[in-house]
């Protein structure tokens, strides 16, 4: 699986980071983790999932999972078809994905169940501790304010609520997003005492991802 620090690149459902282009993107990830020895993933969306899982060796992540089992379920994603698509977990409680906390607690329960990592987002630290109970593999922070920002990042301006995140986290790994703009932020980040990043703007808007990703993972 993932050896600390991590970065994961959310695709979310951005024309050019979607079909065809999802599995483009797959490779670039791939091309720089294989050349840098950098632990790096990717999220997809459902139906990308299984195309890019099959066609690149790096850790392959959904984007969000319902709590089902095997049985009736139409309409939602079902954590053991994921598992069988190829990704090795999935994010929950993502902020554009957001989930009631009995909701969530029964989705981190049957995404365990398929065997699949899963990553809980919260969007401060208060929300870090309680989520942190549901013993998830990692804990992703990103202040909501912040998200797709091209400017201000976390690193930047809450610096202190990473190591808060971190200190309230019950050991559990601490991921930064929300607004990861330079080599800078993620300096400051592990220096912090987080253990990765998720991360969608930086690298699915970037002229040049290939060239933003290597440079950013330069710093681990």
């Amino acid at each position: 699986m993932f050896t600390f620090p991590i970065w994961i690149t959310n695709l979310k459902n951005y024309e050019t980071c979607t079909g065809a282009n999802a599995l483009e993107m797959a490779k670039i990830h791939e091309k720089v983790a294989k050349a840098t020895g950098k632990s790096i993933g990717i999220a997809v969306n459902a139906i990308d999932l299984y195309r890019v899982a099959k066609e690149v060796s790096i850790p392959v992540f959904a984007q969000h999972v319902d709590p089902i089992d095997y049985g009736k379920g139409t309409g939602h994603i079902l954590p053991q078809v994921v598992k069988k698509a190829g990704a090795i977990g999935t994010l929950l409680n993502h902020s554009e994905r957001r989930l009631d906390v009995e909701v969530l607690k029964d989705s981190v329960a049957c995404a365990q169940k398929a065997n699949l990592m899963r990553i809980v987002c919260a969007e401060n630290p208060a929300e870090i501790e309680e989520l942190s109970k549901l013993e998830p593999d990692c804990v992703a922070f990103e202040p909501p304010e912040l998200i797709g920002s091209t400017g201000a990042s976390v690193a930047t301006a809450k610096p202190q609520s990473i190591a808060d995140s971190v200190a309230v986290s019950g050991g559990i790994p601490v991921l930064v997003g929300a607004g990861i703009n330079s080599v800078e932020d993620v300096k400051v980040s592990l220096s912090l005492g987080a253990k990765g990043f998720l991360v969608a703007t930086a690298i699915t808007k970037a002229e040049d991802p290939e060239k933003a990703l290597t440079e950013f993972v330069s710093a681990f």
